[in-house]
């Protein structure tokens, strides 16, 4: 049997289904996701998803799903399904399902009446384009295909309605057609194998109801366009631009020769690291989650070693760091955003861009090539945070660094509920100046290979007397761990993860002993099957449950929710403390994941779960920097075998 593999009882069952969503990409950006039954439950639900250069690059859903029908002597089975207003269900194609399974490509197993016959799908690797292949098990002469495309051609955030100004028109290409709803879109053709009839009627289909936006607390009903029905037998191909339509089957072919099986959990987790991957206008850049998020430069260098080196390519890394450098500005990089549109606003980022080198040189070395490469990039960074920048980032006379204001969130705890952070953490916080220290120290190492004698004399002294001033500022030997910031005379000391990034880098400031004392905290309060807490149960500000509208939900985003990327870290401090026990442990933290492959976002991982059991997925169906841990972690413990 098929590792991802689900049978009639669990696809005909909706309420099973729609908790199951499967998601597949294209190195150029376009990407298709839905409920494992095909209905729509996500404004971010559609088919044909596909980054607008000229709309500023951002990705919209330009086909919602298609309407299918197959007429056999005459008779009509519906396999669509759709959720109207009021959770009203029609049809329930999903009644016709036999099986789904996703070795290599999902497959959907149909029977009408006596009737078999599979549909599959895949994207082309490099290009906006989508094929979908129908293969008929039983011969049948009267039996015929009708395809009904739904448009949206918006932004994935929004929702479109019923309106005067779309484009009804079409265009006629070989064994196709072409529309386009509104002007400064791409154009989207439908092109079939062989040659088709197409009937043009042109309606809205209202109230389609998405029940997790409802759940989620937003606007969840949509009007979708059906321009009309194409009728074929065969292989069909969505994409922005016409191809020959001879070369449906033979392209479909060679793409499914290029897929990874997968067959197990470590398949599963390297298909999903490819998801992530995006190359266009010359760029590759890391999505940092399906279906909402976009590039993020925090996430991106966090899952950056994960999501490469782990999966032996290396190349790739220097690629994606690339790509970053371009947009680096006053010392920072973007969190989100791009050019004009770029928000400077994580002070982090630039220090996970430094850790993710030092990652890579620990793995191919090569330090004088690194450092005649990225060394400016480094001196930018660490003098842009030495002489201040942007958002009050700067080194106080003491070496620490000081982030922050009203108003803003700077660290990866960045939820914010009616303009106010929820864990605003301004001041001096503990990870960031541990990723402070450990960014120079290494800085100073790989100076020192390449002799640069102005980078040693400049920053030698800024580290020299760190490690005191760390523990004279954080370290409480009453409570028995680091403070999560200080500001002045205050200290907070609820127990959060931030510690243990501060207790895992290869130069951090505190002792070996401080270390030990770190990660059993850790563990106790923190460490879950599913990843590591962001507040413990203990603290009266927990919140067990990620739930609700979006205030209620950002509000419990780093109060207790669980993220797995914080594996990352810890695998680095269990290594190193406890190299011995280590891999047996992080072992079997990593195959708690196994049955994750199977629920929420199918042979992916979540981005987050409940803090309390059975510590349910939620947020992102597929998270990079989660995928990126687990897949750290499995390297870190096949390294120590070898």
């Amino acid at each position: 049997m098929s590792y991802i593999a689900f049978d009639k009882e669990k696809l005909v069952n909706i309420n099973f289904a729609k908790e199951r969503e499967i998601l597949r990409c294209s190195r150029s950006g376009a990407f298709a996701t839905t409920t494992l039954c095909g209905l729509n439950t996500r404004k971010y639900h559609g088919l044909f998803i596909v980054p607008q250069d000229n709309l500023g690059g951002g990705r919209h859903l330009l086909v919602s799903g298609l309407n299918e029908n197959i007429v056999v002597n005459d008779m009509d089975f519906h396999l669509g399904i759709h959720q109207y207003k009021g959770k009203v269900i029609d049809p329930k194609g999903n009644k016709y399902l036999q099986n789904f399974s996703a070795d290599s490509v999902p497959v959907y197993d149909y029977r009408v009446g006596k009737f078999n016959f599979q549909k599959s799908m895949l994207f082309q690797h490099d290009a906006d384009r989508i094929i979908i292949k129908y293969t008929f098990l039983d011969k049948e002469d009267n039996l015929a295909l009708q395809v009904e495309p739904l448009l949206a051609f918006r932004d994935i955030h929004q929702l479109t309605h019923a309106n005067n100004d779309v484009h009804t028109d079409f265009e006629t290409v070989e064994n196709g057609v072409g529309f386009c709803m509104y002007n400064g879109y791409t154009p989207v053709y439908f092109q079939f194998s062989e040659p088709i009839q197409y009937q043009h009627h042109p309606d809205w289909y209202y109230n389609i109801e998405y029940e997790e936006e409802l759940k989620r607390g937003y606007e969840g009903h949509e009007d979708l366009w059906r321009p009309g029905t194409l009728t074929a037998k065969v292989q069909v191909t969505i994409g922005t631009e016409p191809m020959n339509p001879a070369e449906i089957a033979k392209l479909y072919t060679s793409e499914a020769k290029k897929r990874t099986p997968r067959y197990n959990f470590a398949s599963c987790l390297k298909n999903a690291a490819e998801q992530f991957l995006v190359q266009r206008n010359g760029r590759t850049d890391i999505i940092a989650g399906y279906p909402w998020f976009g590039r993020w430069g925090r996430d991106t260098f966090i899952a950056l070693p994960g999501l490469t080196l782990a999966i032996g390519k290396t190349a790739l890394f220097e690629e994606i760091a690339d790509s970053m450098v371009a947009d680096l500005k006053d010392g920072l990089f973007p969190n989100i955003g791009t050019g004009d549109n770029a928000a400077y606003n994580s002070v982090d980022a630039p220090l996970w861009f430094i850790r993710a080198l030092q990652i890579y040189f620990e793995h191919v070395g090569k330090p004088k090539k690194l450092w005649t490469k990225y060394g400016d990039v480094i001196k930018q960074i660490l003098n842009a945070y030495r002489n201040g920048t942007m958002n009050n980032i700067r080194m106080l006379d003491n070496g620490l660094i000081y982030a922050g204001g009203p108003g803003l969130a700077l660290t990866w705890m960045d939820a914010v509920v009616d303009g106010r952070p929820v864990t605003p953490r301004t001041g001096c916080q503990v990870e960031i100046n541990a990723l402070w220290f450990n960014a120079i120290k290494f800085g100073l190492d790989l100076a020192r290979v390449s002799h640069d004698k102005t980078f040693i004399a400049d920053w030698e002294p800024v580290v020299a007397d760190f490690p005191n001033v760390f523990k004279e500022t954080f370290w409480s030997k009453e409570m028995g761990y680091l403070a999560d910031y200080v500001d002045g005379d205050y200290k907070n000391f609820q127990v959060r993860p931030n510690m243990l990034i501060a207790a895992s880098l290869p130069f951090s400031p505190i002792s070996e002993r401080l270390k030990q004392l770190v990660l059993k905290r850790v563990t106790e309060e923190l460490l879950v099957d599913k990843g590591i807490r962001t507040l413990s149960p203990k603290d009266p500000e927990y919140k067990g449950h990620y739930m609700g509208n979006q205030a209620e939900r950002d509000a419990a985003y780093h109060q207790g929710t669980v993220w797995p990327w914080l594996l990352f870290p810890y695998t680095d401090c269990l290594m190193h403390v406890y190299p011995e026990s280590a891999p047996e442990v992080l072992n079997r933290i990593l195959y708690h994941f196994d049955g994750c492959m199977t629920y929420y976002g199918v042979s992916t991982v979540a981005e987050i779960t409940d803090g309390d059991p059975p510590f349910k997925p939620n947020g992102c169906i597929s998270q990079a920097w989660s995928v990126a841990a687990l897949l750290y972690m499995k390297w870190n413990i096949e390294q120590v075998k070898k």
